[in-house]
């Protein structure tokens, strides 16, 4: 694959990022608005949602997926500790939330609802190191060449690998949330 491509496929990724950290944003601006006391908003989303969070869910966990396995196998980025562990979260989701989209298992998601939040935990403490704000531990230093520290990608002044592990969490939260909010009978419960 030639440079042009690969940083076109980088710069693609970053531009879901932000994509992604809007739409994260709006959700969270609806949610704060509805505790107080401004439901219209978040009713308006899950009503316009309603029966594609799960699938939504799958899609962002997928290209997440995907995406991380661009940054190893393609362009060669050796993936930290923290990296690793940042997987371990999200690979599994892109199974079982197509497993429950396909099932139509609204109400089980709410077994998956603590996955992304500690992989959402993880991308925190991983962009604290990156930025120097929490001491980088030996085992991070010895993972990877430039350890937790290093910034693979750089764009648009802030998107690192980690913010686009968290801004991907995130949004599988939003989703898994909104699909238990939205309980509907399934046409088969787990």
């Amino acid at each position: 694959m030639t440079r042009e491509a690969m940083r076109a496929i980088v710069v693609g990724l970053a531009g879901l990022g932000v994509a992604g950290q809007l739409l994260a944003g709006l959700f969270l601006i609806a949610t704060l608005l509805a505790a107080a006391g401004l439901r219209t908003p978040l009713l308006f989303l899950r009503k316009t949602l309603h029966g594609y969070e799960l699938w939504l869910a799958c899609l962002v966990a997928t290209v997440a997926t995907g995406g991380s396995l661009f940054f190893s196998e393609v362009a060669n980025f050796i993936p930290c500790q923290l990296c690793w562990y940042q997987r371990y979260c999200m690979y599994p989701l892109s199974i079982t939330t197509l497993v429950l989209a396909v099932l139509r298992a609204r109400r089980a998601a709410r077994w998956l609802l603590p996955i992304p939040v500690v992989g959402a935990g993880i991308s925190v403490h991983h962009l604290l190191i990156e930025n120097g704000l929490a001491p980088e531990t030996i085992e991070c230093m010895l993972s990877a060449p430039g350890g937790c520290r290093l910034k693979w990608i750089h764009e648009f002044g802030y998107v690192t690998i980690p913010t686009l592990a968290l801004t991907a969490f995130a949004l599988v939260f939003a989703f898994l949330l909104l699909a238990v909010l939205n309980p509907t009978p399934p046409l088969h419960e787990p």
